[in-house]
């Protein structure tokens, strides 16, 4: 299915399918394992909580989490005139989603690609899917810096897009391949709207009590030497954790949460003049 997919024609790059998106931000880390993904479904089932139509696109070929984190994987891609229509969550089709994910016969069916193959599946993504109208799309992109982001950046030259979030821990090490990312973003024009540090510390289940078990601070030290603004920090919880895990709606079921209540916060914070319901 894959292999017939990426011998179709591809539209011109300015056909991009996205005059119906009002808005577009990219979700980038300089590593894995930072909870990027995580970070990308929490903002948008918050984007949907707080009235908005929104998009997630999946580019992360090698590692597409985002079907099972929104109860979708298992789910067919559909086509029609306009091109491939996004799976929805629900009935509401507030919340639409496209991952190669949905593509693999066998959801454990590793992507063994070069680079000029994800180039032009991510191009196929970003013109091919119809997305209709939307407040806002969520591009969920590889860890690191390589041809998937550069595909992305190409693909969308000529597109509004407000910008990138940059996600890390708060380990030096993680805080260490965000520089580099932050370099990319410079290089390629790409504005940073702020840095999210996850993990950022541990809620007690218990007695909901926050401890640093990874030292904290290092996302927002990071954010002020580089001036550019630092977003908030998310703790670990383990239900949000365990949200992930099971596909459910962490900041709907666990709106009194720690962990909800900061990514109300961030996205108040990534979205100040969205003409929404942000309260």
């Amino acid at each position: 299915m894959l292999v017939s997919l990426l011998k179709r024609k591809m539209d011109a790059l300015e056909n991009v399918s996205l005059e119906g998106v009002k808005r577009i931000i990219l979700v980038l880390s300089g590593k894995g394992g930072v909870g990027k993904s995580t970070v990308t479904t929490q903002l948008a089932l918050t984007a949907q909580q707080k009235g908005l139509r929104v998009g997630v696109l999946d580019i992360d070929l090698c590692g597409p989490s985002i079907p099972r984190m929104l109860a979708v994987n298992g789910q067919e891609v559909h086509q029609h005139d306009q091109g491939w229509l996004p799976v929805y969550t629900d009935n509401t089709q507030t919340l639409g989603v496209m991952s190669i994910g949905f593509l693999l016969g066998n959801q454990d069916d590793p992507v063994v690609w070069r680079g000029p193959k994800k180039t032009a599946m991510i191009r196929q993504f970003l013109t091919d899917v119809s997305w209709r109208e939307l407040d806002l799309l969520v591009v969920d992109t590889p860890p690191g810096t390589s041809d998937e982001h550069i595909a992305v950046m190409e693909a969308l030259k000529g597109v509004a897009v407000d910008g990138a979030i940059l996600v890390t821990t708060p380990q030096a090490v993680a805080v260490g391949d965000v520089r580099r990312e932050l370099t990319f973003c410079k290089k390629t024009n790409l504005k940073v709207i702020g840095i999210i540090e996850n993990m950022s510390g541990y809620v007690c289940p218990n007695c909901s009590e926050c401890t640093n078990i990874f030292s904290s601070g290092g996302g927002k030290a990071l954010a002020e030497h580089s001036k550019v603004p630092f977003l908030g920090s998310i703790p670990i919880e383990p239900k949000l954790a365990a949200a992930a895990e099971n596909g459910a709606n962490f900041v709907t079921m666990f709106a009194d949460s720690e962990a909800a209540k900061r990514f109300s916060t961030i996205f108040r914070a990534i979205l100040p003049d969205s003409g929404m319901d942000t309260s």
